[in-house]
């Protein structure tokens, strides 16, 4: 009988130690942001939530959907996912200009959940949408923005650089040197004319050409101006050649680049006039549209990557799009693309239940803080400025229309800085 009552007693003294350790458990502590711009809150199975701003439509379409292909294949690599999360993307076009870019940037930040934005295509777009992006103390990096003024402008902070923006394309401000060496040291020049469309993409790079020309003591006969969507050319061209201008340097998108270029060769009194544009024309559909009236013309753009890693992305690409790419900008676009992501997965706190907290300055810190990273276009290192990308830039000279932008990349005749 004693038997018998003991063990019922042994019992009910196990079930009171288990309610008594069970009492003395501590709660699981909840997550306190201490981040000074804020943390986002991605609740469990919810998205994490990136912006997109870039060009998608007219003739610089395909630069916007090289940085769109660029970041694609980035989320192929993280199979769209980050930390248990799926990744959903707000894509707003900003139409290249500096209204587009406010009012896309305006659209991202009008969701609290956006944890950053990728873009723009177009450094006037950029020079707004940085700034609302940065008021609402967001991380922003563009695999295509390029002008000196969003970041830095000889070692100090640019006109229009904000906090936050970060970017994987090259700061063209060693391009404006390497067609002013190339133009007087390699060609001849002495006297030259710069045309630009207003924004500051144009402007930063001939600012960058036209000191350094002066510097090696050139002359700067004229710097003119069109509007965008200019398309009567004759009168500025008119005024390139009574400058007697030996060369006419013209940093500008499609279409108003074509426009120069044609009406130039047009021009019998500008036969002689060498001709010389940047990386915005180094792209397919610009050399589809000029065909041989293109020849001869010059060019100044970021040195593309090469390597195993490239091929291979270049090999990924063909397969996901059907096609090669038409620019190489959709490598920066992707190198961009994987360092957001790595940043976010380094600075994310996920707690028990899964949700992930962000904290939006230690975002940027992360960023900051990268340096050796080993991308596809070489080994970045993000300065106090956000530049992070290499400056190494070739001068072109396209000779073989039919041997498209990949011919047009091979003919390098010049590489600046000279000792690489």
């Amino acid at each position: 009988m004693q038997t018998a009552h003991r063990t019922p007693c042994v019992l009910l003294i196990f079930i009171l130690i288990l309610v008594t350790l069970n009492g003395c458990r501590q709660p699981e502590k909840e997550f306190t942001c201490t981040d000074k711009l804020g943390c986002v809150h991605v609740g469990p199975g919810q998205p994490i939530k990136i912006g997109v701003l870039q060009a998608l439509h007219a003739k610089v379409l395909p630069l916007g959907l090289a940085q769109l292909h660029g970041l694609e294949l980035a989320l192929e690599k993280h199979n769209n996912i980050l930390l248990g999360h799926p990744i959903a993307l707000q894509v707003e076009d900003t139409g290249c200009t500096a209204e587009g870019g406010a009012n896309a940037a305006l659209k991202i930040i009008a969701d609290p959940q956006s944890v950053a934005i990728f873009g723009t295509t177009c450094s006037q777009a950029a020079m707004t949408a940085s700034q609302v992006m940065s008021d609402a103390g967001l991380t922003m990096i563009s695999g295509n923005n390029s002008s000196p003024h969003l970041t830095s402008v000889n070692g100090v902070a640019g006109q229009h650089w904000q906090p936050g923006f970060f970017r994987t394309a090259s700061n063209e401000e060693n391009a404006g040197k390497a067609a002013a060496f190339f133009a007087f040291n390699k060609l001849g020049v002495r006297k030259a004319a710069t045309l630009n469309d207003g924004d500051i993409y144009s402007k930063g790079l001939i600012m960058s050409f036209s000191n350094s020309f002066a510097e090696l003591g050139g002359e700067i006969v004229l710097g003119a101006a069109i509007a965008k969507g200019e398309t009567e050319m004759q009168p500025v061209l008119a005024a390139v050649s009574q400058a007697g201008a030996e060369l006419l340097f013209f940093p500008l998108f499609q279409p108003e680049g074509n426009l120069i270029l044609l009406q130039a060769k047009a021009s019998p009194e500008l036969s002689d006039l060498i001709l010389m544009s940047d990386g915005a024309l180094i792209e397919q559909s610009f050399i589809d549209t000029v065909g041989n009236r293109g020849i001869g013309l010059y060019f100044v753009g970021p040195r593309p990557p090469e390597g195993a890693k490239t091929e291979q992305l270049t090999t990924a690409y063909l397969q996901k799009f059907g096609s090669l790419p038409s620019t190489s900008y959709y490598i920066t676009a992707y190198d961009a693309a994987d360092m957001l992501f790595y940043a976010i997965k380094n600075i994310s706190v996920t707690s028990p239940d899964g949700s992930l907290y962000i904290g939006r300055q230690a975002l940027r810190n992360m960023l900051h803080s990268i340096a050796n990273y080993d991308a596809v276009s070489g080994s970045l290192t993000c300065d106090r400025y956000g530049d992070c990308g290499t400056s190494v830039f070739n001068i072109l000279r396209l000779e073989d229309p039919s041997a498209g932008v990949k011919g047009l990349e091979k003919n390098v005749l010049y590489t600046y800085p000279e000792h690489l």
